[in-house]
């Protein structure tokens, strides 16, 4: 990918959480409007490259660098990240008991409308639009009124978090496993509204194991993460060799 044309530039990216280095050395971009998929074993540091990037406090970077958009992102409060533009979904959603859902969404979006220089939507128009995007990912209207994620189903939240991805329209969303949990109607609509989103000229990072869903997004490039680093790269063919014969490689399986 070309570096003039990225909108993330991440280089030799090292993060620690706690006492542990996670993330060795990472280093890839991201163009606007592109998808690149994100592959690997449980604990290869993938969750923690998207919370890194966020500006999570507990993860921490130790080396390395990033810039979003032409901006230095881990010089930038993690609020500064999000109103730059900066999605990230969580691989496990939280509850955040007594705030209600539209209330939480409709604020993120207006913080995100002032930072573009746009006038902020009042509760009645915010409304309509959530009333819409609610129905397109199958969210029952009740929920807008509940407090965050609070009783929701593992399926629920996710397609929450869609909710908020539909209304915020970022300029780059990392989505963790966002099919996790989901029936074949939410995997369905999580790709019919990446397909949308890219139209407007979103980039996506999405972390997935489900073929099937990676096939469907048709991404532009498929990276491997082993043990904190980005091991391989590769198109649509190397999502399908790692589906079918595992994240183990020979050289690797010999050193274990």
């Amino acid at each position: 990918m070309s570096f003039d044309r990225s909108l993330l530039q991440v280089r030799d990216l090292r993060v620690d959480v706690g006492a542990r280095n996670v993330l060795k050395s990472v280093s890839f971009d991201v163009d606007a409007g592109a998808l690149v998929v994100l592959m690997g074993a449980n604990g290869s540091g993938k969750s923690t490259l998207g919370l890194a990037l966020a500006g999570h406090p507990r993860y921490r970077v130790v080396g390395g660098w990033a810039r979003f958009a032409g901006q230095d992102l881990l010089s930038m409060s993690a609020e500064a990240r999000a109103r730059a533009g900066l999605f990230v979904s969580f691989q496990a959603p939280p509850e955040i008991p007594g705030v209600k859902n539209n209330l939480f969404i409709r604020t993120a979006l207006n913080a995100v409308r002032d930072a573009r220089g746009e006038a902020p939507l009042d509760a009645f128009d915010f409304l309509g639009r959530a009333r819409d995007a609610s129905a397109d990912l199958g969210l029952p209207e009740a929920m807008l009124a509940r407090p965050v994620n609070d009783g929701f189903s593992g399926g629920e939240r996710k397609r929450n978090e869609l909710l908020q991805l539909a209304l915020l329209q970022p300029k780059l969303a990392l989505l963790d496993e966002i099919d996790s949990g989901l029936d074949v109607d939410g995997a369905r609509a999580v790709v019919q509204l990446v397909h949308k989103l890219r139209t407007q000229g979103t980039a996506f990072i999405v972390v997935s194991h489900y073929l099937h869903l990676i096939e469907s997004l048709a991404p532009d490039a498929v990276l491997r993460l082993h043990e904190g680093c980005i091991s391989e790269q590769g198109d649509l063919a190397l999502a399908r060799e790692l589906a079918r014969s595992g994240f183990a490689r020979p050289a690797e399986a010999q050193a274990v």
